[in-house]
């Protein structure tokens, strides 16, 4: 059921934004008077699943979920219709148009998604606002990964800044440290003030990893109980907070986790917190060294919500826009760089589908589809051949030199950009596959 879900949101997803994209490039086409033959959303190789012919334009859904189209009368596109372009351009042919008419016809599709990017992130904070965790009031520090505890950092340790620059919220923290090519972290380490180097492989091996750097680190409240529990036999509760096992201190989630294997299958005093009173009890430990508890993550982590009125959520929005297409050319920086080599983990619509939680949430909905609508008008603005930023290439190319790529040298890029893209694809879903084996 969790993959359906998942599958449903990608589907519904990337539905609205090839429409959208789509209607970006036929609104200019109609805007000056460019005959548009087909919108379709997806591809209809050999057949189509539902078309209607209303007045010069075909609309249909096609069988093959890669993307859609519009077929405009007079341009070498995916159709490859050579037919059309060997008789003499008429006047409602793209072709016939003035280049700066054509680059805005060829914009179209990039400006329809970057709007709607800003637009749905204007109506998220609007409707539900940012919740965040500020860094500053975690007073508990960071739990590290093995990749950054390599790094040198350490648990309880408290970000100050990277590079000297104050960072306010965690969720930038690893976005900012890679992102922004980052050289130091400073942080607090026992009333301390200390400087954590970043070597160069760092954004490599995370990449490679997949490795999320910093979790908040928390105190371990239980949350509830597995079946068969010996916890709650022993007479635990619901929001105990665990502060020892046996002799040891556990005032953190961490400590408590990595002592617990060592008394496998043997029953120890486990001392809570309940009510502002310290209790002991006599807990059996399985021979996984778990107790059957679960923690409550959120509990003793600071969690702030930033609420808009719909006026302030528009600038809002938008800076939120902007920052999102930085970073995400930032990461094609990091993914085409031979130093990170991230193009080996290149993934496809398994990894996309991934990034949608398996149970269905409007609000996660709505904020992974603004940015792969960002995602898809930056990817589609790239000079490759076959993508608008490719058509965009040539069209500004002519209105410089006042020369007009021929025809020929057209088609050629066109088929040129197409078998890339496919390669491209291929490569992508490749991995995601290899993935699934490993």
């Amino acid at each position: 059921m969790e993959i359906l879900v998942r599958v449903g949101q990608l589907l519904l997803s990337l539905s609205l934004l090839v429409i959208l994209h789509e209607f970006g490039h036929f609104f200019f086409a109609r805007l000056f008077k460019t005959r548009v033959e087909k919108f379709y959303l997806f591809f209809n190789p050999w057949f189509s699943i539902f078309k209607k012919k209303i007045g010069e334009t075909t609309y249909g859904i096609g069988w093959l979920p890669l993307g859609g189209y519009v077929k405009i009368a007079g341009m070498i596109d995916e159709s490859m219709d050579k037919e059309q372009m060997s008789k003499p351009p008429q006047p409602y042919e793209f072709r016939s148009k003035p280049a700066w008419q054509r680059l805005l016809i060829m914009l179209g599709g990039v400006l329809a998604n970057f709007i709607t990017a800003l637009v749905i992130y204007v109506l998220i904070l609007f409707t539900w606002g940012e919740e965040y965790i500020p860094l500053s009031k975690m007073e508990h520090g960071i739990m590290p990964d093995s990749t950054a505890m390599l790094v040198g950092f350490q648990p309880g340790d408290k970000i100050l800044s990277v590079d000297n620059m104050p960072i306010e919220r965690f969720n930038e923290l690893t976005t900012t440290i890679l992102l922004n090519d980052s050289k130091t972290v400073q942080v607090e380490r026992n009333g301390e003030k200390v400087t954590v180097d970043i070597p160069e492989w760092l954004a490599k091996r995370v990449i490679k990893n997949n490795d999320m750097l910093f979790a908040p680190r928390f105190k371990f409240v239980i949350a509830d109980f597995v079946d068969n529990s010996t916890a709650q036999q022993a007479g635990l509760q619901k929001g105990d907070y665990i502060v020892g096992i046996d002799t040891i201190a556990t005032p953190y989630a961490d400590i408590l986790t990595s002592k617990l294997p060592s008394y496998a299958g043997q029953t120890i005093d486990v001392q809570v917190m309940r009510d502002n009173e310290t209790l002991t009890m006599p807990v059996t430990i399985d021979q996984n060294g778990k107790m059957g508890v679960m923690a409550d993550i959120m509990a003793s982590i600071p969690v702030a919500v930033a609420e808009y009125s719909f006026l302030k959520s528009i600038p809002a929005g938008i800076n939120k826009g902007f920052k999102t297409a930085g970073d995400y050319l930032k990461q094609l920086k990091l993914i085409f760089s031979p130093k990170t080599k991230a193009y080996e983990s290149l993934g496809g619509f398994i990894a996309i589908g991934k990034i949608f939680p398996g149970t269905w949430d409007w609000q996660s909905f709505w904020r992974l589809t603004a940015f792969l609508s960002i995602m898809l008008a930056i990817l589609n603005l790239l000079p490759i051949p076959a993508l608008d930023g490719g058509h965009v290439l040539f069209t500004i190319f002519e209105m410089i030199t006042g020369q007009k790529p021929s025809d020929r040298f057209l088609e050629v890029a066109q088929i040129t950009g197409m078998l890339l893209l496919f390669a491209l694809i291929i490569y992508a879903n490749g991995n995601d596959i290899i993935k699934l084996f490993r």
